[in-house]
């Protein structure tokens, strides 16, 4: 094949498809598992910031460091192997032991991270869990036995998965170390992948729970907000149909509240969005585990479905009625906005009448004065002439108040002539 220049992202993207593999485990063994999240709506973090974090734990058991600008590792420390993986909003590390612990979701089993670095986490604990993987007894009676041990029954969800080759479990409650439980009972022909994809999907399905209720804990804090906007806006709407009320006044407090929702709509435009994005995850996950019902349990679907599904679809409605409620506004301020070009519009018809009347009236007054102007300008006119022609008035015999009588006729028509010549020509 001839050579070709490859793209300079080929094979950063085709590697990203495999960059984050499932971890092979085999039954017994234990997982611990923690996501860290900063406490704003961020959409990004300080990802230096997260990498030299994880360099302080890998000091601590002196593993090696991960490639500069890495977003995923997966490496020993001490006798546990650790995966870290970077997301948009959220860390996570899961850390796997080979050995059975020595009783059910010992917290013993979460000090493979430090206190004191885990104080120094860049962010906060968004949630954590401990999961228990072991073969799945012969009768299902045992297993029973232990999930009432473990678990409190009323929140329950307990599920065969994956061709039954496992029975996972969990009531996605925090016990009194602070973390989740799962249970995993994995047939002995379970292979280890598998079993490490059942335990992944396990935690991915607590972590993007965990992170679309974030969206539900939004909807809570602006919930006072929507309806006090919600009244004041039916309250103006009632308004515009009063004839009384100023449309002006009425259009800047519409205005106002428009620029509020949409404040709030920008605010809430990542969380709303994200929820989303997390909620379809956590659908996708449990439907992976392909469940089918174990003694008659309420399987991972089920749970979500009685428990999650009304959170998501209360933050949809939230997000909705915001949409809804902006539009509204923009509506009726434009609505409330003809209307006031129209009452300006007859404001500017009634002022150009008015600006007709007085130029009317500045018109006739114009003519008085000018009527009056000729008079005082043929009197000048027939003093200058009159003494222009005194010398000759003798010489024709005629007295000078005969001479000015004689011209002030002529003198008096050629002024009038003159203006109304100027004003015809000026008009």
């Amino acid at each position: 094949m001839a050579p070709i220049d490859d793209h300079p992202l080929r094979y950063k993207l085709a590697n990203e498809l495999h960059a984050r593999p499932f971890p092979s485990m085999e039954a017994p063994c234990s997982a611990a598992y923690i996501a860290i999240k900063q406490p704003n709506d961020a959409v990004s973090r300080d990802r230096q910031q997260d990498l030299d974090h994880l360099t302080a734990l890998l000091d601590r058991y002196g593993a090696p460091h991960p490639q500069p600008g890495a977003t995923h590792y997966y490496g020993q420390i001490g006798k546990h192997w650790l995966k870290w993986e970077q997301h948009t909003e959220f860390i996570t590390y899961t850390v796997f032991s080979d050995s059975a612990p020595g009783r059910a979701f010992d917290p013993v089993e979460f000090e493979v991270f430090p206190a004191d670095w885990l104080q120094s986490a860049p962010g906060q604990r968004v949630t954590s869990v401990l999961i228990d993987i072991r073969i799945k007894p012969e009768d299902d009676a045992e297993i029973a036995a232990c999930l009432d041990e473990w678990f409190v029954s009323e929140s329950l969800a307990a599920a065969s998965v994956l061709d039954n080759d496992a029975i996972v479990a969990g009531d996605f409650r925090i016990d009194q170390n602070g973390h989740l439980r799962f249970a995993v009972f994995a047939g002995k022909s379970t292979s280890e992948r598998r079993i490490g994809r059942v335990v992944q999907r396990l935690c991915e399905i607590e972590t993007y729970k965990s992170m679309s209720m974030l969206g539900f804990a939004r909807v809570r804090q602006l919930q006072p907000k929507l309806n006090e906007l919600d009244t004041q806006l039916t309250s103006l709407m009632g308004a515009m149909s009063d004839e009384q009320a100023s449309a002006e006044t009425t259009l800047n407090d519409l205005l106002a509240i428009s620029a509020e929702l949409e404040t709030l709509a920008a605010r809430s435009s990542f969380r709303f969005g994200a929820t989303g994005a997390y909620e379809a995850l956590v659908n996708q996950r449990i439907e992976a585990l392909r469940e089918t019902r174990f003694q008659g349990r309420q399987h991972f679907a089920e749970f979500m479905m009685r428990r999650y599904a009304p959170a998501m679809r209360t933050v949809t409605s939230a997000e909705q009625r915001l949409q809804a409620m902006s539009n509204r506004s923009i509506r009726a301020s434009n609505l409330l906005r003809t209307r006031v070009d129209v009452e300006r519009s007859a404001q500017n018809q009634a002022l150009l009448e008015s600006m007709d009347n007085r130029s009317d009236l500045q018109l006739r007054l114009q003519r008085t004065v000018e009527g009056l102007s000729v008079v005082a300008i043929s009197y000048y006119a027939v003093s200058l002439v009159g003494y222009t022609l005194y010398p000759l008035a003798d010489k024709i015999g005629l007295s000078t108040g005969t001479l000015t009588a004689l011209v002030t006729l002529p003198v008096v028509g050629f002024v009038w002539w003159a203006i109304r010549r100027l004003r015809a020509h000026v008009e």
